[in-house]
Parts: structure tokens; C-alpha cells; sequence
């Protein structure tokens, strides 16, 4: 009975439109996960009534999570069904959700932000999905949204969490995070159709473990180590431990026959430089996000900023978001014809021109919304590419895995942003009042950074091989 309703959904045939959207939505509301504890950060320690450096959790509890569980969702999905984990995923978020909108300490509200961060693994998921479902004219600019969304939802989001925190209880954002998310999962439940693909064997549990505790080790060093101290014991300790945990982690996936990451094809040379272009991106990616905000609220007095509230700040970042979203379809279509790799060159410089008007021409609101617009537009078109790229060099029965592999590659590169530009400009400061700022030493230095990680990714996707066009009736996202 169970596997004749699944035939009879198929044979329904829902439109791609729809199910680019509801995919999309899903992307939307976990990348809004990762910007809605911005407006009330710097409360938490009162509002929890917990010193900063437990608070700070609630912020680095999400990131490790979406990190550990991306590549694990997408191995789970390629072998038990792409669209069932999605599900799952998006349910563990709303959950986490619903425990953090009715927490009052920091146990609550930790645990809460954890399960959030699960939800990131709907990005993968939602690409290979489409790889599997949509019809060829439509697989594009389908991908290239999806990748997108962890911009756009940032850039609409923030202002939203911006308005809620102020005007409502804190515990409001959750509730509205919590309803957004159950609206995806709902939208996928009713839409998106279940994909056949499955790739065999049994699912690799060491390797799994392996991979969380190398990841969470890496990870925790780069994020708490400005304030542990770079070369202190606990940061070096994790940090070392993690990669040599990574090391034999990588020794026995290459010699399980079930691994839960094929490292032989994430070795192919179109992949490994994908990654590692996709990883510097989101490094300028962060860089650009943690740098505008903080100038534009930087106070007028410190001759690097622009004075504006946080909500008047967001606003400002609204061009960012619209911009991905109108660049996106743009973007699918051209990988049609130029193929994926000249929009990820294109894109890694456009996000450095972006930084060198910042240094030049920084000076007020309309200038920030100029540079947002110039980087959001090689944002979209490089994270549109970045999957397809991939996707041409991996097996069918692979793709989710490999999705996840690059959405890591991403987090690494956030979280390495987030440590590297957090200490200059907490480093680098001029006195306002009673209060150190950032100077605009710091902001320069700062954008210096996220302009080399731009070029470096631009001048890595350059040596990804060519790929010969599909033939008529062959998908385009087959290895050519």
C-alpha cells in the first residue's frame, strides 16, 4: 500500500516551479537560522543570566552542528532517500525551534541552538533532490537558487530578526523561526516528490563519529580560540587533535568499502578545487557580512562608521538578498552555456572589486549598498556554480554526500572568517567614550583578508578542467 501512494505521487507529476520553491524555502529558513540570535547577542549574558563565555555557545553550538551533520545528512540521503531526510532534518530543526522559544537559562537555549543547526543539512539535499526530479531546462537555475539561499536568507533575515527583537520577547524569534520552518517541511512533505536514486550498502558509523570529532575539534579551536588564546593548551589541544583525528579518519574511509566520504572522488581534481574555491569564497563571503554591519554601526566619533542602529544596519544589507536572488536564475541559465566553472572565476572577482570600493569608497550608506549589491552579484554567481561544478564529477548515488562535503567546505570557511576577522577587529582599536571600536586600520586589514580569500578562490576555480558539452538527451549534470 505504502509503496503505491509513493508510485501515485510520482505519477502526479508536480511542477518544477513548485518544487524549486518549496526547496528553496527550506534553504531560506536554515540559513535564517544562522542570523537570528544576531540582534540580541550582546544581551544574552543578562537575558540568560550566564557569563559571556557560556552565552558565546549559543552562537558556536549552531555552527558545529550544521558542520557535524551536513555531510552525515547527505550520506543519509543517498542511501535512504534524499526527500525522507530532509524531512527529518527540517523536523529536528523545528524542534530545536520550539525548545529554545520556551527556554529561560542556557542549557535550554544551547541544546535548542544545537538542534537549529541540523537543519543545514536541507542545502545538499535540496540540490541533489533537484538533480534527480527536475527536467533538464529547469536543473540550473533550480541548483543555483537553492546554493544561493545561504546568502539570501542571511541578508532578508536579519532585519526580520532585527523587528522582532524589538518590538517583541526574544523568545518571539523562535516562535517565527519555529512556523517558517514547519511551513518548509510541510511544503516538501505536499510538493517535492520522492527520489528513486539510492546508492547501496550500509551506512558508515565510525566514519561518521570520526569525521564529527575531527570537524568539532578543528572548529572549536578556530571559533573559541581569540578568546582561549591561539597558542594556549585547550586551543591546541583541540585544534591538533582534530586534525590528526581527520588523518586517521581519512586512513580508514580509504580503506572501508562503505565510506561514508568517497575520498578518491573528492580527490578528482574538478572537486577538490570546487571545495577549496567554495571554502576561500565563504571566507570573503564572511569577511563582507561580519565587516559592512559592524562599520555601518560603528560609532561616527571612531571615523569608521556610520553611527546607524542595528535595525537601520540590516536595512542596509537588504540590497545584498535581493540582489543573490536576481543574479541566481541568471546565473543557471548561463551555466547552460559557459558551464559552471567561468561563473565561479567571474564570481570570486567580482567579491574582490567589491572589497577594493570598500577600501576606497567606503565613506556612507548608499556606498555600503553599492558594495553589497557588486559582492552579492558574485556571490550568487559562484555559489550557483559551485554545486553543478561538483555534480559533473560525482556519481548519481553520490550527490547528496558530495553536496555536503561542499556545504562543510563552506562552514570551515565562515568559521575561519568569523575567528580570523572577530580578532582584528577587537584587536584594533580607537577609544569612543568609555568604550573601545574597531578603527579603520581594522576594517582595512579586514577587508585586505576577505580580498585575498576572493582573488585566491577565483585563481582556484581557473584550473578546474573543462568539461566536454552532454550530448543531446545525456543530463547535464552527469560526468562528462
Amino acid at each position: 500500500m505504502g509503496d503505491e501512494r509513493e508510485r501515485e505521487r510520482l505519477r502526479r507529476s508536480p511542477s518544477p516551479g513548485a518544487i524549486v520553491a518549496a526547496l528553496a524555502i527550506g534553504g531560506l529558513t536554515s540559513s535564517f537560522m544562522q542570523t537570528i540570535i544576531i540582534p540580541i547577542q550582546y544581551e544574552l549574558p543578562t537575558l540568560l543570566d550566564a557569563p559571556r563565555s557560556d552565552t558565546a555557545w549559543v552562537v558556536t553550538i549552531t555552527l558545529l552542528t550544521a558542520a557535524v551533520t551536513t555531510p552525515i545528512a547527505g550520506r543519509l540521503g543517498d542511501m535512504f532517500g534524499k526527500r525522507r531526510i530532509a524531512l527529518a532534518v527540517l523536523a529536528i530543526m523545528v524542534v530545536g525551534c520550539v525548545v529554545a522559544a520556551t527556554s529561560h537559562d542556557i542549557v535550554g537555549m544551547i541544546i535548542g541552538r544545537g538542534l537549529q543547526g541540523v537543519g543545514m543539512g536541507i542545502l545538499p539535499l535540496g540540490i541533489s533532490i533537484m538533480r534527480d526530479v527536475l527536467p533538464e531546462r529547469r536543473l540550473g537555475s533550480g541548483i543555483a537558487l537553492m546554493s544561493a539561499t545561504m546568502g539570501i536568507g542571511g541578508a532578508i533575515g536579519l532585519p526580520l530578526a532585527a523587528f522582532a527583537a524589538e518590538q517583541w520577547d526574544y523568545h518571539a524569534l523562535f516562535w517565527i523561526a519555529g512556523a517558517i520552518g514547519l511551513l518548509s517541511l510541510l511544503l516538501i512533505l505536499a510538493i517535492v516528490p520522492v527520489s528513486v536514486l539510492r546508492s547501496l550498502g550500509r551506512f558508515d558509523w565510525v566514519g561518521a563519529i570520526g569525521l564529527a570529532i575531527g570537524i568539532v575539534g578543528i572548529l572549536l579551536a578556530l571559533s573559541s580560540g581569540g578568546e582561549w588564546g591561539w597558542l594556549s593548551p585547550p586551543t591546541l589541544g583541540v585544534g591538533l587533535g582534530g586534525v590528526a583525528v581527520l588523518l586517521l579518519w581519512g586512513w580508514y574511509e580509504l580503506r572501508d568499502r562503505n565510506p561514508l566520504v568517497d575520498l578518491r572522488v573528492a580527490a578528482r581534481r574538478p572537486v577538490l578545487l570546487a571545495n577549496l574555491s567554495s571554502l576561500l569564497l565563504s571566507f570573503g563571503l564572511f569577511s563582507f557580512n561580519i565587516g559592512i554591519p559592524q562599520f555601518l554601526e560603528n560609532p561616527v566619533a571612531s571615523q569608521a562608521g556610520l553611527g546607524l542602529s542595528l535595525m537601520e544596519a540590516s536595512l542596509g544589507l537588504l540590497p545584498f538578498g535581493f540582489t543573490i536572488l536576481l543574479v541566481s536564475p541568471i546565473a543557471g541559465r548561463l551555466m547552460g552555456v559557459v558551464g559552471p566553472k567561468p561563473l565561479m572565476v567571474a564570481g570570486g572577482v567580482l567579491v574582490a572589486i567589491a572589497y577594493v570600493v570598500c577600501l576606497l569608497w567606503l565613506h556612507t550608506l548608499w556606498s555600503a549598498m553599492v558594495v553589497n549589491v557588486i559582492a552579492a552579484a558574485g556571490i550568487g554567481a559562484a555559489f550557483a556554480a559551485a554545486p553543478s561544478a561538483i555534480m559533473r564529477a560525482v556519481p548519481m548515488t553520490e550527490t547528496a554526500a558530495a553536496n555536503g562535503i561542499n556545504s562543510l567546505m563552506r562552514s570551515v570557511g565562515t568559521t575561519l572568517a568569523a575567528a580570523m576577522i572577530g580578532v582584528v577587529l577587537s584587536a584594533i582599536t580607537v577609544q569612543v567614550g568609555d568604550v573601545m571600536v574597531p578603527s579603520w586600520d581594522a576594517f582595512q586589514l579586514a577587508f585586505v583578508l576577505g580580498l585575498v580569500a576572493a582573488l585566491a578562490s577565483s585563481l582556484l576555480a581557473a584550473f578546474i578542467p573543462r568539461h566536454r558539452p552532454c550530448p543531446a538527451g545525456e543530463h547535464p549534470s552527469l560526468p562528462a
